[in-house]
């Protein structure tokens, strides 16, 4: 298997992450999975059935097949962030956890210092960090300095689909740390994801782009295809961009022809 991305000692060879939420039966879900090709899933703690006394996704997510990435969705404060990570570990699910502190109910913008005390802490009880952050390169710093193991920084407000509305400050983030930078939050269609790739992101996270598509399976396997192809764009190399025309056949070495 090639590994396309590491973040902490978890190797995957897909560099789309999706999530779980928001579709219209959990059949359909296990098929857009399928389809997305990611390996790794998200799941809200706070809305599993993790008793498993009734129908819950976590029946249509293979463990053999998936690595479970656990969320604190729904937690506006640090405390309940890392109760609900801990709650998670203790069912089993995973000591990975995709760290959410939201700090409004509008906007669902992230409580960056929540989330960052929040991360200190579950750090040193031996949790895999992924804190879902604003798209500060300061911040996306700070996280890596308190042992977090990747960064991810939103796109656009959660379930906009706005897509990449500063590609400026995902630049600077990429340039700021050493850690995996996750794009979360925001992509709307194929054409965001494969931006984010190019941009120089190592992977993407999305639920409501695929879950709310028209047909979600077919939009995850667009998904996959973007990321990869955004990928390797990335590792192409771009050209240079000229503020002229230029010419794909230049006027050097031209032969003519002459005219009887």
């Amino acid at each position: 298997m090639k590994i396309m991305l590491k973040i902490g000692n978890i190797e995957l060879k897909s560099r789309l992450i999706v999530g779980t939420g928001k579709y219209a039966t959990f059949d359909l879900m296990a098929k857009a999975l399928e389809a997305s090709g990611a390996q790794m899933v998200t799941v809200a703690v706070r809305r599993v059935n993790l008793d498993r006394t009734k129908e819950s996704l976590l029946d249509f997510v293979d463990p053999k097949k998936y690595i479970l990435l656990p969320n604190t969705a729904g937690c506006y404060n640090k405390e309940d962030a890392v109760r609900v990570a801990r709650l998670g570990r203790a069912a089993g699910l995973s000591n990975l956890v995709k760290l959410e502190v939201i700090g409004d109910e509008k906007t669902l913008l992230p409580d960056t210092t929540a989330l960052l005390e929040a991360t200190k802490e579950l750090v040193k009880e031996g949790f895999i960090v992924m804190p879902y952050s604003n798209d500060d390169p300061i911040m996306a710093k700070k996280l890596e300095d308190a042992g977090a193991a990747c960064v991810m920084p939103l796109a656009a407000p959660i379930g906009s689909g706005q897509g990449i509305l500063n590609r400026l400050n995902i630049g600077f983030i990429l340039e700021k740390v050493k850690i995996p930078v996750i794009v979360d939050a925001g992509v709307g269609t194929a054409s965001d994801a494969a931006i984010a790739m190019e941009l120089g992101a190592d992977g993407v996270l999305m639920n409501t782009a695929i879950a709310a598509a028209k047909d979600p399976v077919k939009m995850a396997e667009a998904m996959k295809l973007a990321v990869n192809a955004g990928r390797l764009a990335y590792e192409a190399g771009r050209m240079a961009k000229k503020a002229h025309a230029n010419a794909s056949s230049p006027k050097e070495g031209l032969v003519t022809a002459a005219i009887e």
